[in-house]
């Protein structure tokens, strides 16, 4: 995918695009910028460093690590560092931060609660476009499953074939299957959500969609029954026949009654009081039909059938269907020309033909192999000019095909693919055309303004923004403002986001946008109220580190940008880490950065878009000791071991160097990413790693995972118990139990779960693999208050270096009333660790409370998406009778995170108040995020009640 790069050196700033973020305005030593580099530029500038490190070395032997400290006094204190950073380094005042292109809200909560409250009140009919605006407002979350999971439930209530075929395609594009190898894009999953062919069939039937499909329950020897016709069918005998159709020197001999029952004209012409009714012989040559097209509708007239023709028949029957208003012949050919497009070699010519005739099914068939070959068939300017301009969704529109949710699947993978294109552009221009609902006009206007801002299109880009804002979106102010700033006009921007934080609660994207508008301490102050509100936010923390390496505090610099690295992962700062690392000469910490940030964008440009992620590595390589594969086995187990994940990552991204096809290192380079709350990028791995299997019994394992992974529990367990059918084998079995451990296990199930653990461990495996087998074992057997044989299983994990089995082991001493033993065990752990936020939280448990809010508080630190830690202090708050604080301490995290916990907990502590109000707010909230959580329920039943009895 092309990344957002910089155009010219005299417009340097921070830009980040909607996936590929690209990161540093820098200062430049050298030459301007040109325009957007591409793959064979990058490679261009990259050989050019290459050789002339290779110069260098070849004169200047390497320097001993103990002389790569950093100079203080001199920002790029060596030839070597000069060579890794031909455009220097960042500069504080050109950086900006990203203006997301999904719905933004001052509330998010009442957003949610808003929304669940129209789905329970709206008709069954009008639920599908409900859950599309849930999955518009989901779509700015980091967690996926609740976009898949909308998405899905938009699917089940869909109601006209349109919304079904592109509901069913985009389920299937956000699991990327487009990136397996040996699937073909009409491939049926087996249920009727997704299935290609019941997604053509109209009606609202939200009970039947996870019921197997037709192509699975269709008998073979049925179809071929219903698929023959006999000879004496296909044509009319002298004697049967009462009249004839004349064209040129041929004549079809038909029954009249048969002839008029195909449309109201026909009926007219034969029985009514024109010539034609008293004639036998009527001609028909200029009429438009040829013979053999005349002789199909004679056979259609008796038999309602067409599968024994030519698809140029069905067409040409088509075209004589709509010249006659014969409304069954053209559903019947619209049906099954319908069912012959199968890929994209059949969609130019028979959309063409579908637009052109009216045919709904047959528009809609080609629309769906367009879509579920996407992205790909985004590609097809032949394809693609069907949908781009106005006139061409104005013929989509005729045949009932033009819509926001088609537009809306579309212009988000134009953007993804490509934000700066004329296509994407375009496409958001016809989604504006489509917008009617409020909500639709907000998103539509705030990305098209996204857009023209990244295209420096800052005029249109202001106007855009200014239309979301006045359909209703707030967040596109900061829109507004930005593009002001870039016109020119920094004080009117300032005055801008100033009234929004004066008249609005306000939240960390508005002191974050402020930052920019001004200087000095008012700037620094700006952004440690954004953090504060918003610790997430990203622009902050990379803000201050540059300003520190500007001052040349590097220490402090690199301490800075962890404090965002150590729980939100991403390109943008791991290369700023990097750059700093150069700068202090640690080129070790440099590579396993640069390595870090290509496995999460391997098509990362780094050195302003000049120079490709793989180069600088290649250049940092020279500089490194180098590490064998048995090397790599070693790092990966020892950094492994000290739940240090990015350093993992590296390792693994070294390995897959060396040995690219290797599907056990894409397996463990995506449980690492998964680890890292890096979804996107570690589904991409596990399809790699399914690509790469070199056995059907591993394909199958890795196939397993994917489905678990994206939702689909029930046929995860079928491919893993196909695998263990073909070979018994130690990620089967693990991918067994693990699956069936996600639910509530009673004593029969433990059981069986122990039994597939216990199989697994059976198998040849790693160290790694097996530890993480032991601690799972454990854990059951903790459920099933075994602790011995759970401590057993947790040292046996420690002994092989598993070191979250201390976690295991100390809540078993703890379950022992052994309080002292389990705080030290989890001690060992923290100083272990490298990532050790959980831990302290944990650790918290075994403690007094004046401790527990010591390590409670260094837990937030680290880690401020962990919900535990705010959960706690607020009910000690309650506990001491500080209500308004302990809601307080909930709405903090809630602010930047919504989470079902810390909403139902809320909820309750409103309740107990007597604020039934805001516990209603809160329940719904909660319940919009997940509308079964029994407990939530159960409380907003209750509060309910208590409101009527209120009035």
């Amino acid at each position: 995918m092309q990344h957002n790069k910089f155009t010219t050196m005299r417009s340097l700033k921070l830009v980040d695009g909607c996936k590929g973020t690209q990161v540093y305005a820098l200062n430049s030593t050298g030459g301007g910028g040109g325009g957007p580099a591409t793959g064979s530029g990058g490679g261009g500038v990259g050989e050019k460093l290459f050789h002339q490190l290779q110069d260098h070395l070849r004169v200047n032997s390497i320097r001993s690590k103990s002389s790569r400290n950093y100079q203080a006094s001199n920002v790029i204190p060596s030839v070597l560092t000069e060579t890794l950073l031909p455009y220097g380094l960042p500069v504080s005042d050109l950086l900006e931060p990203q203006i997301e292109s999904c719905l933004k809200f001052v509330d998010f909560m009442e957003t949610l609660a808003d929304v669940y409250r129209r789905i329970e009140k709206c008709p069954q009919f009008e639920k599908s476009g409900m859950y599309l605006e849930q999955c518009a407002i989901f779509r700015g979350l980091s967690d996926p499953k609740l976009f898949r999971w909308t998405l899905r439930s938009a699917r089940q209530h869909a109601l006209d074939v349109h919304s079904k075929i592109v509901l069913a395609a985009w389920l299937r594009y956000e699991r990327r299957e487009d990136e397996l190898v040996g699937t073909y894009s009409m491939d049926c999953c087996g249920t009727n959500i997704e299935c290609p062919k019941a997604t053509l069939v109209a009606g609202y039937n939200p009970e039947s969609i996870y019921d197997p499909c037709i192509c699975s329950r269709t008998p073979q020897a049925e179809f071929e029954d219903e698929s023959s016709i006999g000879y004496d069918e296909c044509s009319t005998s002298d004697d049967d026949g009462d009249m004839s159709f004349c064209i040129g020197d041929d004549e079809i001999k038909c029954i009249r009654s048969n002839i008029a029952s195909l449309s109201t004209p026909f009926r007219t012409m034969l029985y009514g009081g024109f010539r034609e009714s008293r004639r036998e012989r009527i001609n028909f040559t200029q009429n438009g039909i040829s013979v053999e097209g005349m002789r199909a509708a004679e056979v259609y007239s008796r038999t309602k059938r067409l599968d024994s023709f030519d698809p140029r028949i069905i067409l040409e029957l088509l075209s004589f269907s709509n010249r006659f208003c014969c409304d069954n012949l053209k559903s019947a050919c619209d049906a099954y020309l319908a069912s012959l497009v199968n890929d994209m070699e059949d969609v130019p010519l028979l959309i063409e033909h579908g637009l052109e005739e009216n045919a709904y099914l047959l528009v809609a068939a080609c629309l769906q192999v367009f879509l579920r070959e996407l992205p790909n068939s985004m590609h097809s300017p032949n394809v693609m000019k069907f949908f781009c301009s106005s006139d061409a969704k104005e013929r989509l529109a005729l045949v009932g095909h033009a819509s926001f949710l088609l537009y809306y699947f579309l212009s988000q993978i134009a953007m993804e693919e490509d934000m700066k294109s004329n296509t994407t552009v375009m496409l958001l221009e016809r989604l504006t055309e489509c917008a009617t609902q409020s909500w639709e006009k907000q998103l539509a206007y705030h990305q098209l303004g996204v857009v023209m801002l990244e295209r420096k299109e800052y005029k249109d880009a202001q106007s855009w923004f200014e239309a979301a804002f006045e359909s209703g979106h707030l967040y596109s102010l900061v829109g507004v403002a930005r593009a002001k700033f870039k016109r020119g006009h920094t004080y009117s921007a300032y005055k801008l986001i100033n009234s929004l934080i004066s008249n609005n609660k306000p939240v960390g994207w508005m002191h974050q946008e402020r930052s920019l508008y001004c200087v000095g301490m008012e700037k620094m102050l700006d952004l440690e109220m954004a953090t504060e509100l918003d610790p997430t936010l990203s622009f902050p923390y990379k803000y201050r580190a540059v300003s520190l390496l500007e001052e040349n505090k590097t220490g402090a610099a690199i301490s800075e940008i962890n404090k965002i690295v150590g729980f939100k992962v991403s390109p943008d700062c791991l290369e700023l880490r990097a750059w700093i690392s150069i700068a202090m000469e640690d080129y070790e910490g440099a590579l396993r950065d640069v390595r870090a940030l290509l496995t999460l964008e391997p098509n990362y440009m780094m050195f302003h878009g000049k120079v490709h992620g793989d180069h600088l590595v290649e250049l940092l390589r020279l500089l490194v000791q180098q590490w064998s594969q048995a090397d790599c086995w070693m790092q990966l187990y020892d950094r492994w071991s000290s739940v240090d994940d990015i350093g993992s990552l590296a390792v693994v991204h070294h390995m897959l160097a060396n040995d690219p096809g290797k599907s056990l290192l894409r397996f463990r380079q995506s449980l690492l990413l998964l680890r890292l709350n890096c979804q996107k990028a570690a589904m991409h791995s596990l399809r790699l790693a399914r690509n790469h299997s070199t056995s059907e019994h591993e394909r199958l394992v890795y196939e397993g995972w994917i489905l678990y992974d994206t939702g689909h529990r029930e046929e995860a367990l079928a491919k893993a118990e196909e695998s263990i059918s073909i070979q018994r084998s130690f990620e089967a079995f693990f991918l067994k139990a693990y699956a069936l451990a996600d639910s509530s296990l009673d004593q029969e199930s433990s059981v069986y779960v122990i039994q597939l653990l216990e199989e697994a461990l059976r198998c040849p495996s790693d160290g790694l693999r097996k530890g993480q087998a032991l601690n799972n074992l454990g854990s059951v057997y903790v459920d099933c208050e075994k602790l011995d044989l759970a401590a057993d299983c947790y040292m046996n994990a420690l002994n092989i270096k598993h070191t979250r089995a201390h976690q295991g082991l100390a809540r078993v001493f703890h379950l022992k009333n052994q309080r002292k033993a389990a705080y030290d065990e989890m001690t060992k752990l923290i100083e272990k660790a490298r990532n050790n936020a959980s831990a302290y939280e944990k650790r918290s448990e075994y403690c007094d409370r004046d401790m527990a809010k010591s390590d409670l508080i260094l837990a937030t630190q680290l880690d401020p998406l962990r919900t535990y830690p705010y959960r706690y202090r607020a009910a000690v708050l309650m506990d001491d009778h500080k209500e308004n604080e302990a809601i307080a301490e909930l709405s903090k995290a809630l602010a930047f995170k919504p989470d079902l916990q810390l909403l139902h907990l809320r909820a309750a502590f409103h309740e107990s108040m007597g604020d039934y109000i805001s516990a209603v707010r809160d329940c719904e909230a909660a319940l919009c995020l997940d509308p079964n959580h029994s407990d939530t329920l159960e409380l907003y039943n209750k509060v309910r009640e208590q409101v009527k009895e209120q009035k």
